[in-house]
């Protein structure tokens, strides 16, 4: 039977405005002498400036166990193994639909969902936010703002972890709401959308709404203002 899923969505933003979710992501781990943490970026290329970051970032936080795992370069299966073994998989943001593609090659999105399944708490920023969700979609929308499909990625399944399509960097504009509110009308799953500084934490049955988001769904808004 699968255990409570302890999952974090980040939309994006600067660590100041993200520091409630950091704490509240490592707060999702059972107390202990170590938490270990693996950083899964989209490509390999560049990554490690944004891994020593990320180390940085979380050791503040408790974290004291790192590894990086770049799913574009053919990982070994022992690694694979290894990051499996952490307390927190953290997928970073990027171009959702190589992310998507490479994740899927090198065997390890099965594997997230049975990690989280099994109550390892799941992370994702931005693009890797979206993997968490039934599908990629929302990569290529708004079409005044896509992620470009460059590997031609036909199968836009993802994690299916949630039961919500999840928009990072949303911006509260004319032109953004008008395209979300048609974009509803066409998805089966209501829409999280949220700006940069904000995200959602779930653990179990219950969600926890970090900064102002909003929900789109069947053509309707819905404000969820914490102040409310």
């Amino acid at each position: 039977m699968s255990k409570p899923r302890k999952l974090v969505l980040y939309s994006g933003g600067q660590n100041r405005s993200n520091h409630k979710l950091h704490e509240a992501l490592v707060g999702l781990v059972d107390r202990k002498k170590k938490i270990s943490m693996t950083y899964v970026p989209f490509c390999e290329d560049g990554c490690r400036v944004f891994y020593s970051r990320f180390q940085k970032r979380y050791s503040r936080f408790g974290a004291d166990s790192f590894f990086c795992l770049p799913v574009d370069s053919q990982p070994r299966k022992q690694d694979i193994d290894r990051a499996l073994k952490s307390d927190i998989i953290y997928l970073a943001g990027g171009n959702t639909f190589y992310f998507l593609k490479h994740l899927r090659a090198s065997g390890l999105l099965p594997r997230l969902k049975s990690f989280a399944e099994r109550g390892g708490v799941l992370a994702g920023l931005s693009a890797g936010a979206i993997m968490l969700t039934p599908n990629i979609e929302l990569a290529a929308y708004p079409p005044f703002e896509p992620d470009e499909n460059e590997v031609g990625l036909r199968n836009l399944r993802a994690l299916g972890l949630v039961k919500f399509e999840f928009l990072p960097h949303f911006v509260n504009s004319k032109r953004m709401n008008e395209a979300m509110l048609m974009y509803s009308l066409l998805s089966p799953h209501p829409v999280l959308a949220c700006p940069d500084g904000c995200g959602v934490v779930i653990d179990g049955w219950r969600k926890t709404y970090f900064g102002h988001a909003y929900i789109f769904h069947r053509g309707q808004k819905i404000d969820l203002d914490p102040r409310r």
